[in-house]
Protein backbone atom coordinates (compact mmCIF):
# COMPACT_ATOMS: atom_id res chain seq x y z
CA UNK A 1 0.00 0.00 0.00
CA UNK A 2 2.95 2.40 0.92
CA UNK A 3 4.69 1.93 -2.31
CA UNK A 4 1.09 2.48 -4.06
CA UNK A 5 1.05 6.23 -2.27
CA UNK A 6 5.06 6.55 -3.23
CA UNK A 7 4.14 5.92 -7.51
CA UNK A 8 0.36 7.67 -7.34
CA UNK A 9 1.06 10.45 -9.98
CA UNK A 10 -1.67 12.66 -9.03
CA UNK A 11 -1.80 16.19 -8.24
CA UNK A 12 -0.80 15.92 -4.26
CA UNK A 13 1.85 13.29 -4.57
CA UNK A 14 3.51 14.15 -7.57
CA UNK A 15 6.96 12.15 -7.15
CA UNK A 16 10.09 13.74 -7.58
CA UNK A 17 11.25 12.63 -10.60
CA UNK A 18 8.26 13.81 -12.30
CA UNK A 19 9.15 14.72 -15.53
CA UNK A 20 8.80 18.34 -17.13
CA UNK A 21 5.43 17.34 -19.06
CA UNK A 22 4.02 15.69 -15.94
CA UNK A 23 4.81 18.97 -13.61
CA UNK A 24 3.02 20.88 -16.40
CA UNK A 25 -0.21 18.72 -16.52
CA UNK A 26 -0.35 18.94 -12.56
CA UNK A 27 -0.04 22.69 -12.98
CA UNK A 28 -2.67 23.28 -15.00
CA UNK A 29 -4.95 21.07 -12.75
CA UNK A 30 -3.95 23.42 -10.03
CA UNK A 31 -4.41 26.52 -11.84
CA UNK A 32 -7.88 25.47 -12.80
CA UNK A 33 -8.93 24.43 -9.44
CA UNK A 34 -7.44 28.15 -8.01
CA UNK A 35 -9.84 29.63 -10.85
CA UNK A 36 -13.31 27.84 -9.67
CA UNK A 37 -12.57 28.32 -6.21
CA UNK A 38 -12.39 31.94 -6.70
CA UNK A 39 -15.18 32.33 -8.78
CA UNK A 40 -17.35 30.26 -6.64
CA UNK A 41 -16.06 32.28 -3.72
CA UNK A 42 -16.97 35.26 -5.70
CA UNK A 43 -20.57 34.28 -6.40
CA UNK A 44 -21.38 32.99 -2.66
CA UNK A 45 -19.88 36.31 -1.37
CA UNK A 46 -21.90 38.17 -3.51
CA UNK A 47 -25.03 36.21 -3.00
CA UNK A 48 -23.90 36.67 1.09
CA UNK A 49 -24.16 40.41 0.70
CA UNK A 50 -27.57 40.19 -0.46
CA UNK A 51 -28.64 37.77 2.66
CA UNK A 52 -32.19 39.35 3.47
CA UNK A 53 -32.93 37.41 0.30
CA UNK A 54 -31.26 34.68 0.34
CA UNK A 55 -32.47 31.87 -0.57
CA UNK A 56 -29.93 28.05 -1.07
CA UNK A 57 -31.86 26.65 -3.94
CA UNK A 58 -31.04 29.82 -5.91
CA UNK A 59 -27.87 30.08 -4.27
CA UNK A 60 -27.12 26.38 -5.83
CA UNK A 61 -28.12 26.60 -8.87
CA UNK A 62 -26.50 29.93 -9.49
CA UNK A 63 -23.00 27.93 -8.09
CA UNK A 64 -23.52 25.05 -10.64
CA UNK A 65 -24.45 27.11 -13.44
CA UNK A 66 -22.06 29.70 -13.10
CA UNK A 67 -19.10 27.45 -12.47
CA UNK A 68 -19.81 24.96 -15.39
CA UNK A 69 -19.85 28.08 -17.41
CA UNK A 70 -16.58 29.01 -16.34
CA UNK A 71 -15.24 25.52 -16.98
CA UNK A 72 -16.38 25.24 -20.56
CA UNK A 73 -14.86 29.00 -21.11
CA UNK A 74 -11.44 27.35 -19.41
CA UNK A 75 -11.64 23.99 -22.06
CA UNK A 76 -12.84 26.83 -25.41
CA UNK A 77 -9.70 28.72 -23.94
CA UNK A 78 -7.50 25.92 -23.88
CA UNK A 79 -9.00 24.75 -27.10
CA UNK A 80 -8.01 28.20 -28.95
CA UNK A 81 -4.48 28.73 -27.51
CA UNK A 82 -3.76 24.98 -28.73
CA UNK A 83 -4.96 25.75 -31.62
CA UNK A 84 -2.65 29.36 -31.64
CA UNK A 85 0.42 27.45 -30.71
CA UNK A 86 0.29 24.40 -33.04
CA UNK A 87 -1.63 25.08 -35.82
CA UNK A 88 -3.43 21.66 -35.49
CA UNK A 89 -6.16 20.14 -33.36
CA UNK A 90 -4.99 18.84 -29.98
CA UNK A 91 -4.32 14.91 -30.28
CA UNK A 92 -6.85 12.52 -28.20
CA UNK A 93 -4.37 12.41 -25.22
CA UNK A 94 -4.15 16.32 -25.19
CA UNK A 95 -7.57 16.87 -25.13
CA UNK A 96 -7.92 13.94 -22.66
CA UNK A 97 -5.63 16.39 -20.59
CA UNK A 98 -8.08 19.12 -21.16
CA UNK A 99 -10.94 17.66 -20.12
CA UNK A 100 -8.90 16.36 -16.75
CA UNK A 101 -7.99 19.79 -16.02
CA UNK A 102 -11.92 21.04 -16.30
CA UNK A 103 -13.21 18.02 -14.77
CA UNK A 104 -10.91 17.77 -11.56
CA UNK A 105 -11.38 21.41 -10.82
CA UNK A 106 -15.06 20.35 -9.91
CA UNK A 107 -13.42 18.72 -6.72
CA UNK A 108 -13.62 22.32 -4.81
CA UNK A 109 -17.15 22.35 -5.02
CA UNK A 110 -17.64 19.32 -3.31
CA UNK A 111 -17.97 20.60 0.41
CA UNK A 112 -19.38 23.90 -0.61
CA UNK A 113 -22.59 22.17 -2.49
CA UNK A 114 -22.99 19.67 0.48
CA UNK A 115 -23.27 22.89 2.48
CA UNK A 116 -25.31 24.54 0.36
CA UNK A 117 -27.39 21.15 -0.59
CA UNK A 118 -28.20 20.75 3.50
CA UNK A 119 -29.54 24.42 3.73
CA UNK A 120 -31.44 23.42 0.40
CA UNK A 121 -33.35 20.36 2.40
CA UNK A 122 -33.13 22.81 5.50
CA UNK A 123 -30.98 20.54 7.75
CA UNK A 124 -28.83 23.93 8.43
CA UNK A 125 -30.01 27.79 8.20
CA UNK A 126 -28.94 29.14 4.30
CA UNK A 127 -26.95 31.46 6.42
CA UNK A 128 -25.14 28.14 8.17
CA UNK A 129 -24.71 26.43 4.99
CA UNK A 130 -23.38 29.64 3.10
CA UNK A 131 -20.73 30.35 5.64
CA UNK A 132 -19.42 26.76 5.66
CA UNK A 133 -19.39 26.82 1.70
CA UNK A 134 -17.35 29.95 1.92
CA UNK A 135 -14.85 28.78 4.74
CA UNK A 136 -14.56 25.68 2.28
CA UNK A 137 -13.32 27.83 -0.45
CA UNK A 138 -10.78 29.51 1.52
CA UNK A 139 -9.30 26.47 2.94
CA UNK A 140 -9.26 24.73 -0.64
CA UNK A 141 -7.30 27.94 -1.78
CA UNK A 142 -5.03 27.61 1.09
CA UNK A 143 -5.08 23.41 0.84
CA UNK A 144 -3.59 24.16 -2.88
CA UNK A 145 -1.12 27.20 -2.48
CA UNK A 146 0.17 24.85 -0.03
CA UNK A 147 0.60 21.84 -2.38
CA UNK A 148 2.42 24.83 -5.27
CA UNK A 149 4.46 26.24 -2.66
CA UNK A 150 6.09 22.81 -1.00
CA UNK A 151 7.22 21.54 -4.73
CA UNK A 152 9.14 24.79 -5.02
CA UNK A 153 12.19 23.29 -3.52
CA UNK A 154 12.86 26.49 -1.29
CA UNK A 155 13.64 26.72 2.33
CA UNK A 156 10.90 26.06 4.67
CA UNK A 157 11.53 29.62 5.45
CA UNK A 158 10.86 31.00 2.16
CA UNK A 159 7.89 28.44 1.55
CA UNK A 160 6.70 30.26 4.34
CA UNK A 161 7.19 33.67 3.18
CA UNK A 162 5.75 32.74 -0.67
CA UNK A 163 2.34 31.26 1.24
CA UNK A 164 2.19 34.20 3.29
CA UNK A 165 2.66 36.50 0.37
CA UNK A 166 -0.36 34.28 -1.92
CA UNK A 167 -2.34 34.22 1.39
CA UNK A 168 -1.95 37.77 1.37
CA UNK A 169 -3.56 37.80 -2.26
CA UNK A 170 -6.32 35.75 -1.84
CA UNK A 171 -7.22 37.51 1.00
CA UNK A 172 -7.04 41.06 -1.26
CA UNK A 173 -8.90 39.18 -4.13
CA UNK A 174 -11.78 38.71 -1.34
CA UNK A 175 -12.15 42.04 -0.33
CA UNK A 176 -12.12 43.16 -3.45
CA UNK A 177 -14.92 41.09 -4.16
CA UNK A 178 -16.59 42.07 -1.34
CA UNK A 179 -15.86 46.02 -1.94
CA UNK A 180 -17.63 45.14 -5.15
CA UNK A 181 -20.91 44.16 -4.26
Amino acid sequence: MSDQREHRNDDIHLPADASEDERRQAGDRLRERIYVTFTALAILMAMNAHGEALDSPTVLWTLVISVVGVLLAGLVSDLVSHMIAHNTLPSIAEFRHMLAVSSRALGVLVVPLIAVGLAVFDVIEDRTGLTIAIVALIVSLAVITWIAVSRTGLSGWRQLAVLAAVVALGVLVVFLEALAH
